[in-house]
């Protein structure tokens, strides 16, 4: 009983859409996420007078904000995906449930 559940599922082409959807939907955002966490480490490692650049009189540099820009870019594109997943990933996942279960 439950390899046939398995392949049914398996085989339903609304899992395929899904599998298809949120795999290049994850590899976009990691890429984005790479080149913006590569691309912060590239800075601090290459372009050392452009990162340590004091921000006024302080002693805040240019890579205190870039660095925390990169935080906040982070918790962006982590929210950006758990809304996608709870509207058109779940969308599609209660569309296989009741293709496969009926």
């Amino acid at each position: 009983m439950e390899d046939d559940l398995v392949q049914r599922i398996a085989s339903h082409p609304k899992y395929q859409e899904l599998k298809a959807k949120r795999s290049s939907f994850g590899w976009w955002l990691t890429l984005a996420m790479m080149v913006v966490y590569y691309g912060f480490i590239l800075l601090v490692a290459f372009a050392k007078p452009l990162v340590s650049q004091r921000l006024g009189d302080g002693v805040m540099t240019l890579g205190i904000p870039l660095g925390f820009g990169v935080i906040v870019f982070t918790v962006a594109i982590t929210a950006y995906y758990v809304k996608r997943a709870n509207s058109e990933f779940d969308d599609l996942t209660d569309q296989i449930t009741r293709g496969v279960l009926k």
